[in-house]
């Protein structure tokens, strides 16, 4: 899927979503400074810039796999440590990090469940794990109306519903899997207003993840049959989208745990 986009069509794209996510997200995991915190599939840095403004951006680490998402980054916050891997292999001691927080990453990874342990390896004990994912299965994340259209045109379309952790109760599943511990799971929400209907339909033609790679590979009679169909679930006014995300927090297993 296409991650390889530049960094400022994945904002266009996620950011209104991923940056007041970031908020909430940190707010749940506790984050303060005076922590020294890991940010796991950074992107471009929606949740990196809420991490920096809690902790100071010395305390702030990160990974990302994708190039262009990494080198945005570094470019914005030299100060922060950022390193161009995945989840699954971090380049960190163990207990490095008071908490190793992953947004919008987990259904993404080649292996949630190792890169959840690795997350829990790089923590200290009596730290914090966390992750949050949008409720693509049930239907509550930004990208509902998009893939609802997506279906009715086209039943076989991969709306991302499948995915690890989109579900109720599944990244909870997974922490347990990785080895978490005193596991605790909810939801967050967030609210956003696109100008018009095209502002809002306008990022599905970036490229840019799932959604974006649908779109590219349609005809444009189809890519305007789909248009049309989303137009007609949305307002042509001002789009109101409330998306919920499942999100979860733990503790590492004690150091020597099986």
């Amino acid at each position: 899927m296409s991650f390889e986009v530049s960094a400022d069509d994945y904002l266009r794209f996620m950011g209104p979503y991923s940056q007041p996510l970031a908020a909430r997200f940190c707010d749940l995991a506790g984050i303060r400074g005076g922590q020294r915190v890991l940010d796991v599939g950074c992107g471009p840095g929606p949740l990196t810039a809420e991490l920096v403004s809690r902790t100071g951006a010395a305390a702030v680490s990160a990974v990302e796999p994708s190039v262009s998402f990494a080198a945005a980054a570094r470019d914005r916050w030299p100060e922060v440590d950022i390193r161009r891997c995945g989840a699954e292999q971090l380049p960190f001691p163990d207990g490095a990090f008071d908490a190793a927080l992953a947004q919008l990453v987990v259904h993404f990874m080649a292996d949630p469940v190792a890169g959840l342990r690795e997350m829990g390896r790089v923590t200290r004990p009596g730290g914090t794990v966390a992750a949050c994912v949008w409720d693509h299965a049930g239907g509550r994340g930004p990208l509902a109306a998009f893939w609802t259209a997506a279906r009715e045109l086209d039943p076989a379309a991969d709306d991302e519903s499948g995915l690890a952790g989109v579900r109720e109760g599944h990244l909870a599943l997974l922490f347990a899997q990785a080895g978490l511990e005193q596991i605790q799971s909810g939801a967050l929400v967030v609210r956003v207003r696109h100008a018009s209907f095209e502002q809002w339909w306008e990022r599905f033609t970036l490229g840019v993840g799932p959604s974006g790679d649908y779109v590219a590979a349609l005809t444009q009679d189809r890519r305007d049959e789909l248009r049309e169909r989303c137009q007609r679930l949305l307002p042509n006014g001002p789009v109101e989208i409330s998306a919920t995300a499942w999100a979860a927090t733990a503790r590492p297993a004690p150091a020597g745990a099986p």
